[in-house]
């Protein structure tokens, strides 16, 4: 198939594309730099030994977009891009929900008008409230968010299941829990732009000595250790489930959703001490308050992928570090 990456220089969008790629489908790539780098569009050549049409552009630039679609025939959407910072969307709500909702409605307007009838969405663990039983189970668990970008996330699936059932579509929606690690080249990972949101790009820069210390928020959770416990995931697990959703997609008609996860938590501290024993470095950290909605843990029940998508995760904890290290050495 031809497959559109929306959001392709990204840190799960660049994995997947070389996993489509490896797959033998065919891409068409678009990504407006927000915040991702123009050199992945070439390391993602470079791993694939692959070219590849590449479009600078904004998915809210609709006459551009329609251009792209009438250029590519395209058989079925991946859609990654958009904002994607907790804190930076309870500062700047009317943003996140401009760009990432009106850049899913375009997407949309463009499967009408192209005839497209397939997407894999890229969503995410903010759609269930925090104060769930543990695991987490599509269907069972509470819907909701706690601030803008998981609303963008919830809005987004309601979006695109409301235009699945109007239309036809076989829509999937994967709900991610925590992606980390990188490409076992080196060549691609996360490596986001200013303070990292997430935790790991924080601990592989405070163990190169960019970050002067590792902030850990809150040691007294009800955990084993008192840190919050999460479901990490390895990157190429995640791309790998990209394209069973896709497989599943062409086989079976209107929208599902997908946990993407190990079924397994571990601690800010365990992800640590895992980290220091890869890289050989001990990490300074000093521990901080809490913060606001956070919950103390979080991890998936991820079956319903395993039995419907044949799909899952077999990287672990140590796998992670070992290739989240060999990045950010290279970096």
């Amino acid at each position: 198939m031809r497959v559109l990456v929306t959001g392709l220089a990204g840190y799960i969008g660049s994995h997947t594309a070389v996993v489509l790629m490896e797959a033998g489908h065919e891409i068409v790539g678009i990504d407006n730099f927000h915040n991702s780098d123009k050199e992945a569009v070439a390391r993602i050549k470079e791993i694939s030994g692959r070219d590849f049409p590449f479009y600078e552009m904004d998915l809210l630039d609709l006459p551009g977009i329609d251009k792209i679609f009438a250029e590519n025939k395209i058989d079925c959407i991946m859609h990654f891009a958009g904002f994607k910072a907790v804190a930076e969307s309870v500062a700047k709500p009317l943003e996140y929900y401009d760009n990432n909702l009106n850049s899913t409605m375009n997407l949309c307007k463009m499967m009408d008008k192209y005839k497209i009838n397939k997407l894999v969405f890229s969503s995410s663990a903010t759609v269930y409230l925090p104060d769930n039983p543990m695991p987490l189970i599509e269907g069972e668990s509470r819907m909701g968010a706690i601030n803008p970008y998981g609303w963008t996330k919830f809005m987004s699936e309601q979006i695109l299941t409301d235009g699945a059932a109007a239309n036809g579509w076989s829509v999937v929606l994967l709900r991610y829990f925590n992606p980390v690690g990188a490409h076992p080249s080196g060549k691609i990972g996360e490596n986001p732009s200013g303070i990292p949101n997430n935790l790991m790009p924080y601990i592989a820069q405070a163990a190169r000595g960019q970050r002067e210390f590792l902030p850990i928020f809150g040691n007294d959770y009800e955990t084993p250790d008192g840190t919050g416990v999460r479901d990490y995931i390895h990157i190429m697990d995640l791309a790998r489930g990209h394209l069973a959703a896709m497989d599943y997609c062409a086989g079976n008609g209107g929208v599902e959703s997908f946990n993407l996860g190990t079924g397994k938590g571990y601690s800010v501290l365990e992800l640590v001490t895992a980290f220091e024993a890869a890289s050989g470095i001990d990490i300074p950290k000093k521990f901080q308050p809490r913060r606001a909605g956070d919950a103390a843990i979080s991890y998936s029940d991820p079956s319903k992928a395993e039995k419907l998508l044949n799909w899952k995760a077999n990287l672990n904890l140590e796998d992670m570090c070992r290739d989240t290290w060999n990045y950010q050495k290279q970096i």
